[in-house]
């Protein structure tokens, strides 16, 4: 493949032409009704604009430590995109990223903090783009099932069916080892599946990527909890090596007065319920936790937390407040965060967004400590008190407030893994409950037996556990077969 003959990346003078305009989402209120994707049609000559913006910087630091994990190949597809060469444009975004309809759908994008331009400009569109080149792929037939031409005769079990242990299966696959992948839901996809609503990774897109890793010889089991209802040791003895990609699960809990209460729950009991009864059933089961015409609080930011927003938005909440423990971050990067650091400034998801279409203002609620939960007689939720805190997160007196909330979802973040596996397989583990795994082979202490991403380094980025799954998947090859061509 020939890229622009010049060596210019995008147009030369594109970035001082033309402004970021990144995709829109649908109408806030119009999206609110459904659990559609939120994103709007991709618009071909827009994009090339857009990726006429790369600016050729020398040192793409985009695709450096500071951006993306996984080092997509990001100015020479924005170069193909720019040229209208959207073929060729997919076939380099495969090269390093098994799943970019995954990534160019959830992933923060810390290649845009990264980008040169973003030094005193708005950053590439990048998101946008990688996302584009991978729709298009599939809706001009070019990414289809390429299974292996020879089989080596090993065999690999990988528990877990996230970005990471699909991304591991996809890469041995490919290396011609027989794969089969164990899932403990009755769907797969880990918390792709799950773990994300539908309004911002629907499901079938995920469906779709399954199926052709089915049709290229990559065998699933669901509702294979192993550990439980699968014997651990006796698929390592039926495996050549086994592969643990089960993520960080033990959600981080706020034991404070009345958590017991009824209406309290941990942010992924209400997402995962919701999806599950949404794809069973069209919610038409009830077996979800509805936030119709109820109070709820959010207790916790990040994605998670936005996306307790957007269902409970969805579900048709009378009210809806989302508690942040530190201050406000600021609009611009601070002076401790400079570039091509992650910007740790003010943003405005979609949920965010959508909350202030409904209700007129911002959900977010900063520098604010729960201190109890309030219940009636009969232990169900009807309040929360809190206080303000200061920037040393210290109480600050005289700031005691009751809020109303009939459902509150705790968003913490996670913990670390469930230990039922490494029990069984008498794994040792590091300092924070993870399960112990080599930074470079990501063997675990017991032979023959690898970990990868989440359930190894606690919680992180789709794109980052898809980056793992790569890499652990090229060493299992390496220890397999004494040598490896897997990248």
């Amino acid at each position: 493949m020939r890229l622009n003959p010049a060596n210019i990346m995008g147009k030369h003078t594109g970035f001082k032409e033309f402004d970021r305009e990144a995709e829109p989402y649908r109408n806030a209120a119009s999206r609110l009704i459904d659990f559609e994707e939120i994103y709007t049609p991709h618009n071909a000559a827009h994009l090339q604009k857009q990726g006429a913006r790369c600016m050729d910087c020398g040192v793409p630091f985009c695709q450096s430590e500071d951006g993306c994990p996984i080092y997509n190949l990001i100015p020479e597809w924005n170069d193909l995109v720019y040229q209208d060469r959207w073929r060729e444009a997919l076939d380099r975004l495969h090269k390093t990223n098994n799943f970019p309809e995954f990534t160019g759908r959830v992933c923060p994008a810390p290649c845009e903090g990264a980008c040169v331009l973003s030094i005193t400009s708005p950053a590439v569109t990048i998101k946008n783009l990688e996302c584009s080149i991978i729709d298009r792929g599939f809706d001009e037939g070019w990414v289809v099932a390429e299974p292996p031409k020879n089989r080596t005769g090993k065999r690999v079990a990988i528990v877990g069916s996230g970005p990471a242990g699909l991304s591991a299966a996809a890469q041995l696959n490919k290396a011609g080892h027989r794969v089969t992948v164990y899932e403990k839901d009755d769907r797969l996809g880990g918390l792709l599946m799950y773990g994300i609503p539908n309004m911002k990774l629907d499901k079938a897109v995920v469906e779709r990527r399954i199926q052709l890793m089915r049709d290229e010889g990559i065998e699933f089991k669901v509702n294979a909890d192993v550990g439980r209802n699968v014997d651990v040791k006796t698929l390592l003895e039926q495996n050549d090596t086994l592969l643990l990609a089960t993520g960080a699960l033990v959600a981080r809990d706020l034991p404070i007065p009345g958590r017991d209460g009824d209406g309290v729950h941990f942010a992924m009991e209400f997402l995962t319920a919701n999806t599950r009864s949404l794809l069973d059933s069209n919610h038409a089961d009830g077996k979800y936790i509805s936030a119709k015409d109820k109070h709820v609080i959010v207790i916790g930011g990040g994605d998670t937390g936005a996306d307790c927003i957007g269902t409970a938005l969805r579900h048709g909440c009378q009210s809806l407040v989302n508690f942040e423990l530190l201050r406000r971050p600021p609009v611009d990067r601070a002076a401790d965060n400079p570039w091509p650091l992650w910007p740790k400034i003010y943003r405005v998801e979609y949920a965010h967004a959508e909350a202030t279409e409904k209700f007129g203002d911002d959900p977010r609620v900063f520098s604010v400590m729960s201190k109890e939960f309030l219940l009636d007689a009969t232990g169900k939720l009807k309040g929360v008190l809190t206080v303000e805190v200061d920037d040393a997160l210290q109480e600050i007196p005289g700031t005691a407030k009751t809020w109303q909330a009939d459902l509150i979802f705790l968003s913490l973040g996670f913990l670390g893994p469930e230990h039922y596996i490494s029990e069984a397989l008498g794994l040792t583990l590091d300092e924070r409950g993870n399960f112990l795994a080599d930074n470079l082979s990501y063997q675990t202490s017991v032979a023959n037996v690898y970990a990868v991403a989440d359930c190894r380094r606690g919680q992180d980025l789709v794109v980052r556990a898809i980056n793992e799954g790569r890499e652990a998947a090229r060493e299992i090859d390496r220890d397999l077969m004494g040598s490896t061509q897997l990248p």
